[in-house]
Formats: C-alpha cells, structure tokens, sequence
C-alpha cells in the first residue's frame, strides 16, 4: 500500500517508498499502484529518483496534469527536500549554481564550465541544519528540476549525499527525502501545503533536528 496524504477529483498527494520508479516504467511504479490502489489514471507532474522517498502530487485528470505543469513553469510549485551528506559544506546557508550535462546513456550529471547543447541551469539554495560526526543534515529548496541535480551539485562540492554511490557517497540507501511540496490547486487556485519526514535508518540521528524542522513551511 502506498501512503496517500491527500486526494480528491483533481489531484492525488502521496508519500512515495525508495526503490519506486516515480513515473511508468519496469518493475513497481506509482502511475501503476497508484491507479490499482486509488482506481482511474494518474499523471505524473514531476520526478523523483527511484531511490529517494516523500512526498509527491499526481493530477488525476488531464486538466488537472496542464494546470499542475504550468504552476511548475511558474515556479509555483515549491519543492523542499532533507539529504544526509558526507562532510560539512563551506557556508552553513547559501545557493548553488551550476551548469549540468545529463549523459543519457550513462544516467549521470556532470557540472560543465560552459553553455553547449544538452546543457541546462541548475540552482538550488539550502541550509545545514546539524552536523554529527562527519555527517551533515541540509534542507534545500530545488529552484530547477534537473536529473541528479541535487546529488551532483553537492557531490561536485565534496559533500556527496550519505548512500549515493553513483556521485561518490558510499553503498547503503540515498539518503534523500522529498519533505514538503507546496503548490495552487488546480481547480480552486487555493495554495496547499504537505510536510512528510524521513524516519529510521541513518536519519535516527537526527532525529531532534527533524521534529523541530519538520513544521517549518517558510520559503528558503
């Protein structure tokens, strides 16, 4: 069973588990056990790697998926992620802007020092909540949605996400979590927020750090 956080005519608003492909593709995704768990099709809107978890909108009429995708176009849809890196970074707050080349074949990113084709913007602002033994809690507003874009950004930095073993973080589970996604309704316009928290596992540290953050909805 998928967790669903919230749901009505126009949209569906769940928690999705690591390992779940977030759009249609081999082996468990959400389109497929969303639509046997709710009934009726659902669009995805946007992306989440497979091995990351949280909190993630699925329009559930087209209508709803073009209404959804242009407040994304807007930057009206607010997307706050938690990650565990390896070390501390430089600025205890700050932004990261870089230019990214996604290799298709390979499925990685890299940080390029020039504009040429495939490349694209990348930025991202964040804010380190804790440091424990050689571990860091951040918490990151995505400004762009690039592939990898938050794992290569900080990896390029030599703060590689805890578990990221494709950017240089070690084996073990991606410690990446989608913790909130505020967006407008697609029919009532009306602003809604959802706020979920990663539990267990190397967050249990944390554990202090993440309930006082947890309610925090306020723009980085």
């Amino acid at each position: 069973m998928i967790p669903i956080l919230y749901e009505d005519r126009s949209i569906l608003v769940c928690q999705k588990p690591p390992g779940v492909l977030s759009q249609a593709g081999p082996g468990p995704n959400l389109p497929d056990l969303l639509g046997q768990e709710a009934g009726g099709t659902v669009y995805p809107i946007h992306r989440l790697d497979r091995e990351a978890g949280g909190v993630m909108v699925y329009a559930r009429t087209r209508p709803a998926a073009a209404a959804l995708s242009e407040a994304i176009r807007q930057d009206r849809l607010r997307k706050e992620y938690l990650c565990l890196v390896r070390g501390v970074p430089a600025q205890s707050e700050g932004s990261y802007e870089d230019l990214l080349l996604h290799d298709k074949a390979r499925n990685k990113s890299f940080v390029v020092r020039r504009m040429r084709g495939g490349v694209r913007e990348a930025r991202l602002s964040y804010h380190v909540l804790a440091s424990e033994a050689g571990i860091s809690l951040v918490r990151i507003r995505l400004h762009t949605g690039r592939t990898h874009q938050i794992r290569v950004q900080f990896s390029s930095r030599g703060t590689p996400l805890l578990g990221d073993g494709k950017y240089g973080g070690g084996a073990g589970p991606l410690m990446l979590w989608s913790c909130l996604l505020a967006f407008p309704h697609p029919k009532t316009g009306r602003e809604l927020v959802f706020a979920d928290l990663p539990q267990g596992g190397a967050w249990e540290p944390f554990r202090a750090q993440l309930r006082e953050d947890g309610g925090k909805t306020e723009l980085l």
